[in-house]
């Protein structure tokens, strides 16, 4: 082991998984990775809310990450930091603020403590299913770091 593996070697999949659902209740923000139709990537941080199930992202329609999502619905989000990170593959779909769920919205500015419905006009939110999820920390983790595929949890 190096200095910087944990000092009990790799954690198994289901503390991966119960540590990777800790982080997406807790965590503020998320790194969101998105294309446009040429290829031209987009990475920028976003403010998050997780529901169990999906993430919800708001944005600008009008900015690159609005536009590509609006456009292609394919997204990866990136949690925590390099050597404890969740990494989710997903599809998004984008809802104006006249068709978010009100709860969703109150859970969003909640958790924030900012509201998109009361910001801009031009924003509108995201949700995100997950369809491929990895969780690890350094070297050692690699092997069985996917915990979802296809949307299923496999552990």
């Amino acid at each position: 082991m190096t200095s910087v593996d944990p000092p009990h070697g790799p954690r198994s999949p289901e503390q991966r998984k119960r540590e990777a659902l800790e982080r997406l209740a807790r965590d503020n923000d998320v790194w969101v990775a998105t294309a446009d139709a040429a290829g031209e990537p987009c990475l920028v941080p976003l403010a998050f809310w997780w529901d169990g199930e999906a993430v919800w992202l708001a944005t600008r329609v009008t900015n690159p990450t609005g536009r590509n999502l609006s456009a292609t619905g394919r997204v990866r989000l990136s949690f925590g930091h390099t050597r404890d990170v969740v990494s989710v593959h997903g599809t998004a779909r984008m809802l104006t603020r006249e068709e978010l769920p009100a709860e969703v919205g109150d859970a969003f500015a909640a958790k924030d403590g900012w509201d998109p419905r009361k910001d801009h006009p031009s924003y509108v939110f995201f949700q995100v299913i997950p369809e491929f999820l990895q969780a690890w920390g350094t070297v050692p983790e690699m092997k069985g770091r996917t915990l979802m595929r296809e949307g299923k949890w496999l552990v």
